[in-house]
């Protein structure tokens, strides 16, 4: 068997962009309630998010939503 980890996040050095691919996919709800906690504290303190995920619960603790459907933007909510 293979298993294969992938890191919660990605930093570019030097610009503070965070990038997220489901964060909270696998998660318990308390630990998936814990990481959205981090990246508010981290959007807090300066950092930009960019989280994909397909959970609107997820996507409304966002300011800004950009939704895509094969392979266009289809809407921008702010």
């Amino acid at each position: 068997m293979c298993i294969t980890l992938k890191p919660l996040f990605s930093r570019h050095k030097g610009i503070g962009v965070q990038f997220t691919d489901e964060p909270t996919g696998n998660l318990d709800s308390k630990t998936g309630e814990e990481i959205m906690r981090l990246f508010h504290e981290l959007h807090h303190s300066g950092n930009t998010i960019v989280l994909i995920t397909h959970d609107n619960h997820v996507a409304d603790e966002a300011e800004r939503k950009i939704y895509i459907r094969d392979g266009l933007v289809r809407e921008v909510i702010e």
